[in-house]
C-alpha cells in the first residue's frame, strides 16, 4: 500500500495543496482561497487535492500544515514554519538554493539556508502592504482589472513610471495621480513591479543573500517580476516552472511528511 503525504499551505490569502507519492512525485496540487474560515477552507482544498489524485484523506498517510492558519487546521500531524516548509521545498526543486526569496499575499520574507536547508537567518518584511502581493492586486483592482490580467499588462509596457510610497497609502495615492495625468495602466503596473523588486532586493541586501537564489511566492507567476530582480541582482535565479512557485511551501510540508514518516518507521524497528 503506498504512503501519500499532503502538505497544505494555509496563507492569508489562498490556501495551498501538494500530494506526495513515495516517490517523491507530485501526485497533484490544488488552491483555494482561504477566506476567514480557516479549517473550513484547509478542508475544502484536501479533499479537493485528494478528489482530483483518484484518493481519499483516509489515503494520506501524514498531513503538516504550514502558513499563517497551520495552526487551525484539526486534521493535521504536525505543523512547521512557513520559514521551514519554504526552505525544503525550495531546496528539493533547486538542492543549490542558499537564500530563498518569498514574496506573499501579506508578506515578504528572505531566508538564508545552509547546505542542509537549515534556516540560518531571515528577514521579513511585512509591516506595509506595499511591499506585498496585496499592493500590486489592490492597485491591479484599482485600475479596473482583475490579477489574472496583470500579466498581458506587464506585457504590454513600455514605460518606467516611478512608485516611489514606502507606505501602501501613499503608493496608492501615487497610483491615483498617475492614472488622472492619462498614465497608462500598464505602465503603472510596471512601476508597482519596479517598486516591489526594489523593496525585495533591499531586503535580499540585507539578509546578506548569497547565491544560488530562489525565488518564490504567487508574485512570481508573472515572468516579469523574476527578470526584474534577476537584473537587480545581477546574477541568475531559480524559479519553479508553471505554478509551482505558489505551492513551495506546500510541497516542502509533504517532503516533511515523507522524512517523519521514515523516522517513526525507524523507531518501530528500532
Amino acid at each position: 500500500m503506498k504512503q501519500y503525504t499532503l502538505g497544505l499551505d494555509v496563507g492569508s490569502t489562498y490556501t495551498k495543496a501538494v500530494i506526495l507519492d513515495e516517490e517523491l512525485n507530485i501526485v497533484n496540487h490544488q488552491m483555494g482561497q482561504t477566506g476567514s474560515k480557516l479549517q473550513e477552507s484547509a478542508q475544502k482544498v484536501a479533499e479537493k487535492t485528494t478528489s482530483a489524485a483518484g484518493l481519499k484523506m483516509s489515503d494520506m498517510a501524514y498531513t503538516i500544515t504550514t502558513g499563517y492558519g497551520r495552526h487551525q487546521v484539526s486534521f493535521r500531524d504536525l505543523q512547521v514554519t512557513d520559514l521551514t516548509a519554504s526552505a525544503r521545498g525550495s531546496k528539493f526543486l533547486f538542492p543549490n538554493t542558499r537564500t530563498v526569496l518569498d514574496i506573499g499575499g501579506q508578506t515578504m520574507k528572505v531566508s538564508k539556508l545552509d547546505e542542509k536547508a537549515k534556516v540560518v537567518t531571515f528577514r521579513l518584511n511585512d509591516k506595509c502592504a506595499a511591499g506585498t502581493g496585496a499592493f500590486l492586486e489592490k492597485t491591479v483592482r484599482y485600475m479596473g482589472y482583475t490579477t489574472e490580467d496583470i500579466d498581458s499588462l506587464l506585457s504590454l509596457s513600455k514605460n518606467e513610471v516611478p512608485i516611489s510610497g514606502v507606505c501602501a497609502v501613499f503608493a496608492e495615492s501615487e497610483v491615483i495621480s498617475h492614472l488622472s495625468e492619462g498614465v497608462p495602466p500598464e505602465d503603472i503596473m510596471y512601476g508597482s513591479i519596479l517598486s516591489l523588486t526594489q523593496r525585495s532586493v533591499q531586503l535580499m541586501r540585507r539578509t546578506r543573500a548569497e547565491p544560488e537564489y530562489t525565488l518564490i511566492g504567487g508574485i512570481l507567476r508573472w515572468e516579469k517580476m523574476a527578470n526584474v530582480v534577476k537584473e537587480s541582482l545581477d546574477a541568475e535565479v531559480n524559479v519553479p516552472q508553471g505554478d509551482l512557485a505558489q505551492f513551495v511551501g506546500a510541497l516542502g510540508c509533504a517532503i516533511l511528511g515523507k522524512d517523519r514518516l521514515a523516522k517513526l518507521a525507524q523507531n518501530e524497528a528500532a
